[in-house]
């Protein structure tokens, strides 16, 4: 069958979904490490680190099969500011799904922390010791953490405009992990 893609594909949505779920836990879990002198917070930097690498390697995985299937065409009618939004956007969210656990993973390194992953596995660091390496990491990952809450907030604004406002489409290309290819006949 010859066609257009109206959505994206099931792994692409299985991935979309699965890393909304991780990246927002994260952001509330950091939200409350950096809110917390409490002994909860070593609790929470324990899940934070290895789902940090989790994230990581799940945006890789996302990014190349972005790249292999690529994405459904943005609708004709959609005007060029609102498809340029769409495309920096993405550009944006893959380099802080890829940008922010490597910044993590590289202040960790230069304080000289262990990253201890699930099943006892260290990682090793990436950056020599020095704490003002480490230091201006941790504002980077901090403040880009604030600057990614902000873009999910703005693409949730812009599926729900394309859901209820325009209805062109958009929102059902990842809205739903079920069902077909989402291919149209072309004419």
């Amino acid at each position: 069958m010859n066609g257009v893609r109206t959505r994206f594909t099931v792994p692409q949505r299985l991935l979309h979904w699965l890393m909304a779920i991780c990246i927002l836990a994260m952001l509330f879990i950091g939200v409350g490490m950096v809110s917390t002198v409490m002994p909860k917070y070593l609790t929470l930097v324990s899940i934070h680190k290895p789902l940090g690498i989790a994230i990581l390697v799940l945006a890789l995985i996302r990014l190349a099969v972005r790249l292999r299937y690529g994405a459904p065409s943005l609708p004709v009618d959609l005007p060029a500011p609102m498809k340029l939004a769409a495309h920096l956007s993405h550009y944006s969210f893959y380099a802080l799904m890829i940008g922010i656990p490597l910044i993590g993973w590289g202040m960790l390194s230069a304080a000289a922390y262990p990253i201890l992953l699930f099943g006892g596995v260290h990682l090793p660091a990436i950056l020599p010791q020095s704490d003002s390496l480490h230091a201006l990491l941790w504002n980077a990952h901090f403040y880009l953490a604030f600057a990614f809450f902000a873009l999910i907030l703005l693409h949730v604004a812009a599926a729900l405009f394309h859901a209820l406002i325009r209805r062109d489409g958009v929102f059902e290309a990842m809205a739903s992990v079920s069902g077909h290819g989402g291919v149209a006949p072309s004419e």
